[in-house]
């Protein structure tokens, strides 16, 4: 399956689960269960995530390197500073919890079953690779720091 690699961009892969989500909670209204608040805490997890993607992005630019995700071997440095400490992949963090908002949001407790495919398409397809690449251009020093930051959170 390695034709799926590195192929779809992740913010259109984060549409694509919305959508699904979406279809699974139109099919199952069975399923809704009552979050109370759940617009407000929705929308701080939202707000949260879209604000981990800026945070990731700005530490990239400020770096100049790519944020390109199809294309990690345009790479002109590992970004270890700011929020990189905690995450190698606060980005991909702050997609994961605008899904998690949408399934609040959806109220629908089928529809959080997608989530953990979407953790487990982004390692695969999108990390894996990413890392791989990584490797094979900074080497040690990119090895060194896979070991001392996790991967997601």
């Amino acid at each position: 399956m390695h034709h799926l690699e590195l192929k779809i961009p992740p913010a259109v892969l984060v549409l694509l689960f919305a959508w699904a989500m979406w279809c699974v909670a139109e099919v199952s209204p069975w399923a809704v269960v009552q979050i109370p608040g759940k617009v407000l805490v929705a929308s701080v997890l939202w707000g949260a995530g879209v604000v981990l993607i800026i945070i990731g992005a700005v530490a990239f630019i400020s770096a100049r390197t790519t944020v390109n995700p199809l294309m990690p071997e345009l790479t002109t440095s590992i970004v270890t500073r700011g929020i990189y400490k905690l995450s190698r992949n606060p980005m991909y963090v702050g997609f994961f919890m605008i899904l998690v908002a949408w399934a609040v949001f959806l109220g629908n407790i089928l529809s959080t079953v997608l989530l953990p495919l979407f953790v487990v398409y982004m390692n695969q397809f999108q990390i894996t690779p990413e890392e791989n690449a990584l490797l094979a251009k900074f080497g040690d020093e990119y090895a060194r720091y896979l070991k001392s930051v996790r991967r997601w959170i």
